[in-house]
C-alpha cells in the first residue's frame, strides 16, 4: 500500500492580504530572503510565510556596497533557484534599480519575467505616489505589486545613505499619505523600512494591508529580516533593528578548518569514505597495466 505524503497548499496573494495582525485578523507574518533553493527550502520549512527574493543580493551574495548595479537577468536567476524549492511560502521578487523606472511598458516586461521565468507570485517595488501610475499598469497585467516606504535602498544617494526615515512631521506625514495612496492603488502589503516605531504604528493603522517592517519597530503586521543576517552569516557593521539567531559564521569556518586540517594530514577520506573493489579486480587490472620486468613501455 502507497502513503501519499500531503503536498501542502502554497499561501495565496488574497490570503496574505487578509492578514491584518493589528486588526486582530490572523497572526503576524514572517518574512524571511531567500536567494537559492537551500535558503528557501530550510526557510520554508521554518514556517516562513514569504520568500523575498531580494536585490539585497547584491550586498550580502555579490559582494557589492549597495543595491543599484544588481540587473534583471541576476534577480531572474535567483528567483528561479528559490522557485526551483517549490516552498508553501509566497515567493516575492525585487524590481531592481531601474527596471521600473524607465517607462511603464518596460516595468511590465521586466516585472512579467520575474512570474514568468523567475516563479514568483509577486514583485516589489520600492516607493510611493511616484509609482502610482506603474502600479495601476502592472496590476492590469495581473502582476500582485508589494510595496516599500522608508528606508529604500536604491534612493540611498538621495536620501544621503542608508538613514532612518520619517524623523520629522512632514516627512512622517508623507510617508502616511504615500501609505494609504498605495493602499487604495491595490498594492497588497507595504514593507517599512527604516522608520520610527511610532510612525510604522500609525502607518500600519492606517491602511488595511499587512505592513512588514524592517527596522520599524514591533507594531507592523509582520517582520522581515535578511537571512545572512539572522544567521549570523554577514561581517562588518550590523544594523540596529538585526536579530541574529544564531553565529553559523564561525561554526562554518571552524568546519573547513576541519575539512582543510584533514586533507592536509590524510585522515580524510578513511576508508570507510572510499568506493572499493575486490582484490581480484586489482590483480587483473594490474596484469593488464603494468609491463613485465625487463620490457619497455614500448615493448609492452
Amino acid at each position: 500500500m502507497h502513503t501519499h505524503t500531503a503536498v501542502p497548499t502554497p499561501l495565496t496573494i488574497p490570503e496574505i492580504a487578509g492578514r491584518k495582525a493589528s486588526a486582530g485578523i490572523g497572526i503576524p507574518l514572517a518574512m524571511i530572503t531567500a536567494y537559492d533553493v537551500v535558503s528557501a527550502r530550510l526557510a520554508d520549512r521554518a514556517g516562513a510565510d514569504l520568500l523575498l527574493v531580494g536585490d539585497s543580493l547584491g550586498m550580502v551574495l555579490l559582494g557589492r556596497a549597495h543595491t543599484l548595479s544588481v540587473t534583471m537577468d541576476e534577480m531572474v536567476h535567483h528567483a528561479r533557484a528559490v522557485a526551483a524549492a517549490a516552498p508553501r511560502a509566497l515567493i516575492v521578487g525585487d524590481l531592481p534599480f531601474l527596471s521600473y523606472h524607465v517607462s511603464r511598458p518596460e516595468a511590465v516586461r521586466n516585472a512579467g519575467r520575474l512570474l514568468s521565468e523567475g516563479g514568483c507570485a509577486a514583485v516589489k517595488l520600492e516607493g510611493g505616489r511616484r509609482c502610482l501610475r506603474t502600479i495601476d499598469r502592472l496590476l492590469a497585467a495581473d502582476i500582485p505589486v508589494m510595496g516599500h516606504l522608508g528606508l529604500t535602498p536604491q534612493s540611498l544617494h538621495r536620501l544621503g545613505g542608508f538613514r532612518v526615515q520619517g524623523r520629522q512631521v512632514e516627512a512622517a506625514a508623507g510617508l502616511v499619505d504615500d501609505a494609504r495612496a498605495l493602499a487604495a492603488a491595490g498594492v497588497f502589503a507595504i514593507v517599512l523600512e527604516g522608520i520610527p516605531a511610532e510612525v510604522a504604528q500609525i502607518i500600519t493603522a492606517a491602511v488595511p494591508i499587512p505592513t512588514i517592517g524592517i527596522g520599524a519597530g514591533p507594531h507592523c503586521d509582520g517582520q522581515v529580516l535578511v537571512w545572512h543576517d539572522l544567521l549570523g552569516l554577514t561581517e562588518g557593521h550590523t544594523p540596529k533593528f538585526v536579530r541574529r539567531y544564531a553565529h553559523l559564521g564561525p561554526v562554518i569556518v571552524d568546519a573547513l578548518m576541519r575539512f582543510v586540517g584533514d586533507v592536509r594530514t590524510g585522515s580524510f577520506p578513511a576508508a570507510a569514505e572510499s568506493y572499493h573493489v575486490p582484490p581480484e579486480v586489482v590483480a587483473a587490472v594490474q596484469d593488464r597495466t603494468i609491463p613485465p620486468p625487463g620490457s619497455s613501455p614500448d615493448e609492452a
